[in-house]
């Protein structure tokens, strides 16, 4: 699995012109997702990604973590986080099939729910257009095979 954090200020995504999620102080996640990607993917990235510490504290330093800032977080899919690169026209075949990718998306976002965080997200497929106003600006990248 394949998160790209950036910390926002605010975030949106919209499908067709309607309003699908919406947060302010928080995160917001590009979920890619891999044909070996599993539950416990899911489940450490969401641990990894609500313990971090990147909001500021009164003095300004990154020490706090996602609920002690209030934040949310919203996810949206995106599946050209494994694209190959090595051609000029991209391939996707390192993305996992929507069979798989569906119910591991799901679970990454029940996993954060079930630390308390209020989740908002795109819709899995869906041309979307998304809208932050990072913050610092602060975006990591993880990967469960690294982390």
């Amino acid at each position: 699995m394949r998160a790209v954090v950036t910390r926002v200020n605010s975030a949106s995504v919209r499908i067709a012109g309607e309003l699908c999620g919406q947060i302010c102080t928080g995160y917001l996640i590009l979920l890619g997702i891999s044909p070996t990607d599993t539950d416990e993917d899911a489940a450490h990235l969401a641990e990894k990604i609500v313990h971090l510490r990147v909001f500021s504290d009164k003095a300004g330093k990154m020490n706090h973590t996602l609920s002690e800032a209030d934040g949310d977080v919203l996810v949206v899919s995106q599946f050209t986080l494994f694209a190959d690169l090595k051609k000029r026209r991209p391939g996707f075949s390192k993305a996992a099939k929507a069979a798989h990718a569906v119910p591991l998306y799901e679970a990454f976002m029940t996993h954060l729910r079930n630390y308390g965080i209020r989740v908002e997200h795109g819709e899995f497929g869906a041309d979307m257009q998304v809208f932050s106003v990072n913050d610092g600006p602060v975006t990591l990248i993880f990967d469960t095979t690294e982390v």
